[in-house]
């Protein structure tokens, strides 16, 4: 058998390229050989056998595109000869088995998270400044250029430090050619950033463009999702930027946290904008009375936790044509070991899977959780036809490049990051 290529189910009609074939070069697998009519570049597919117009193919044992030109066997498999198409998929009953794996060595282990009062445990601890309206971004922004360097949450100090260099020369009237030809080689490298408070991970500012100027609606649904940022288990405690007049109204805000999470306990600060002096007198006093309560939230430390309090979230790498068939089958693995102590794992990137439905819907614990993602699946893809889109249109130029020529081809890969373990 032949090692310079791979058949990841036996029901397939391509053949995955390990390494660049050459045209003419003739390969068995699976003691049937098949000569390579054109050349067939690394992660890219060819042929099984010929197709003809119409005709369905096949990878990961289920349906990912049709031909749209007769396909020889042996022949390269791209976006000219192959369009995407899936299997119909239905809610067939709950009657998945799971087989878990054996995790005995990882049922005492422990990470060190940040425990909170419902239970949950965060793997960080960030402060969030939220503004319930667009209207207050320019606020945020002044804010976070004040704090971020003072606080030691920069990213980098060395480009602080290559920039004011590049702005010492031009004042002292060098060139612009001296400029591009010098060498700032920053005294920061290695020890640039040295935190005000060691059990703060950073401060994080959610600006959007939402809060007002659409619908009520959109502003209830933004009301919902900023809540859930609030209630995050990573998120210490949070300071809220009201102008005053917009829809989304601070007392929506809390109904929504109150929904979410009727028993949030988080400290968290509001500041309305109209009921204030001036703006400085704002800015001065949000950054005051955050610094006084991230003086508060630097007392929790971290502390061992079992590992089923963790949350898990999976998502795109930069997929390639290798992702479904080495990366994400080792995360799903992963997976499956988190799952079977305890701990939890989103698929984070549901758009991602279409073409896999059947099998998520099959390993459902329920029928209601079923429908649910059913529902989720159809809702989306009617709205990005509405758009003039569709699932048939994921696929970016770099994937397509890489050789994920279908939206299915991608997700049938990109869905083994969620391993083999029920859906809840």
């Amino acid at each position: 058998m032949d090692k310079r290529v791979l058949k990841v189910n036996q029901a397939d009609d391509m053949i995955v390229a390990l390494t660049d074939l050459k045209k003419g070069e003739n390969i068995v697998y699976n003691s049937e050989s098949f000569t390579m009519l054109v050349n067939v570049p690394a992660k890219h597919k060819f042929a099984t056998q010929d197709f003809k117009i119409g005709e369905e193919l096949k990878m990961y044992g289920v349906v990912v595109g049709k031909a749209t030109q007769a396909i020889a066997k042996g022949e390269l498999i791209h976006t000219e000869n192959l369009k995407h198409a899936a299997d119909p998929y239905q809610y067939r009953g709950s009657t998945f088995k799971w087989n878990a794996p054996d995790t005995k060595e990882w049922e005492k282990r422990t990470f060190m998270g940040y425990h909170r009062a419902d239970g949950r445990v965060g793997t960080a601890n960030y402060w969030l400044f939220i503004p319930t309206v667009f209207c207050e971004n320019r606020n945020l922004d002044i804010i976070r250029e004040s704090m971020h360097n003072e606080l030691g949450y920069a990213v980098s100090k060395k480009y602080l430090y290559k920039t004011k260099s590049i702005v010492e020369m031009y004042q002292a009237g060098s060139s612009t050619e001296e400029i591009l030809l010098a060498d700032f080689k920053s005294p920061l490298a290695g020890n640039e950033t040295k935190r005000i408070f060691k059990n703060i991970d950073g401060i994080k500012f959610l600006n959007h463009q939402g809060g007002c100027g659409g619908t009520r609606q959109d502003s209830l649904l933004l009301a919902k999702l900023l809540a859930a940022y609030a209630n995050h288990p990573n998120v210490a405690g949070i300071t809220l930027l009201s102008l005053g007049c917009q829809h989304l109204q601070v007392e929506v805000f809390n109904q929504a946290l109150k929904e979410i999470n009727p028993k949030f306990d988080k400290p968290m600060i509001v500041f309305e904008q109209q009921k204030s002096q001036s703006e400085e007198e704002l800015l001065t006093d949000a950054i005051k009375q955050t610094f006084v309560k991230l003086i508060e939230a630097n007392k929790i430390e971290r502390k061992p936790a079992p590992l089923s309090k963790l949350v898990v979230g999976v998502k795109c790498g930069g997929s390639d044509g290798f992702s479904g068939i080495s990366a994400n089958p080792a995360v799903g693995y992963t997976s499956d070991l988190l799952a079977g102590i305890g701990a939890s794992v989103l698929l984070a990137e549901f758009p991602e899977l279409c073409g896999a439905e059947q099998d998520l819907i099959d390993r459902a614990v329920d029928e209601k959780t079923a429908r649910k993602f059913i529902d989720l699946m159809e809702d989306y893809e009617k709205q990005a036809q509405a758009a003039g889109s569709g699932f048939f249109m994921n696929p970016s130029p770099g994937n397509i490049k890489d050789g994920l020529i279908t939206d299915a081809i991608k997700s049938t890969g990109a869905a083994k990051k969620g391993g083999t373990s029920p859906v809840t």
